[in-house]
């Protein structure tokens, strides 16, 4: 039988996800929403679907370099775990009550890598990819042949499949915690703070967001290296 939760441990908050963590998650959210939009728009919209495309492809890749000096949350050796982890969380889920994780369980853990490679498979098809009428081509489009930017631009298509659908088991994952787990995830990576059971949990470390702003110029420096530079090798 499960061991009731003492009262002054079940309201008590710490604080899990720092604010480049929150900012990227969201920021995300709404850039694959606009390039959804603006590609299903097609024609002049494609100007701002490449916009968007860039966009995302900055964030990847400053997720990535946030995976490796970020928060300690936000650091993939911290949620990255094996099968044996994995299991354990599902015993977890199939238990009644909120589970103890603070930041990602091993099975989140695992869909956020899904998800960032996804992306950047996305985003890495859609520099060479062209539209239905070849009027619009990625920056990079002119580096290929026309059949293998054909190959390129279908699996853009139907890899936004795959992320609709990782998307998807998202959205149910954290409505099944806030509706039978009664943990609200989505307040969470708005406030930053998490609701907790263990009694010992501290608080997240800070980031210093200076770090954070260099992580995110580098990666912003990659993009527009790529998009900017690619004229030049193209001739």
């Amino acid at each position: 039988m499960q061991k009731p939760v003492p009262s002054h441990t079940a309201g008590r908050t710490v604080r899990v996800w720092d604010a480049p963590t929150r900012l990227f998650h969201w920021l995300l959210v709404c850039l694959i929403a606009t390039s959804w939009t603006t590609g299903s728009l097609a024609g002049d919209w494609l100007r701002y679907h490449f916009w968007s495309g860039y966009a995302i492809l900055t964030l990847v890749l400053f997720r990535i370099i946030w995976g490796l000096v970020g928060g300690t949350h936000a650091r993939f050796v911290n949620f990255v775990r094996g099968i044996p982890s994995a299991l354990h969380h599902v015993r977890e889920l199939l238990r009644p009550g909120p589970t103890a994780d603070l930041g990602h369980n091993a099975i989140g853990g695992w869909m956020v890598v899904a998800m960032l490679l996804a992306l950047l498979l996305q985003t890495g098809t859609g520099l060479f990819a062209d539209d239905e009428d070849l009027i619009s081509t990625g920056p990079l489009g002119d580096l290929v042949s026309a059949s293998v930017r054909a190959v390129l631009t279908t699996i853009h298509v139907w890899n936004f499949v795959a992320i609709q659908v990782l998307a998807g088991i998202h959205i149910v994952a954290v409505l099944g915690y806030l509706l039978v787990k009664r943990q609200n995830l989505i307040g969470a990576m708005v406030t930053g703070r998490k609701r907790v059971l263990a009694p010992t949990a501290l608080d997240a470390a800070r980031t210093h967001p200076a770090l954070a702003a260099a992580a995110l110029l580098g990666a912003a420096a990659v993009v527009a290296g790529i998009v900017n530079l690619a004229p030049y090798f193209a001739r």
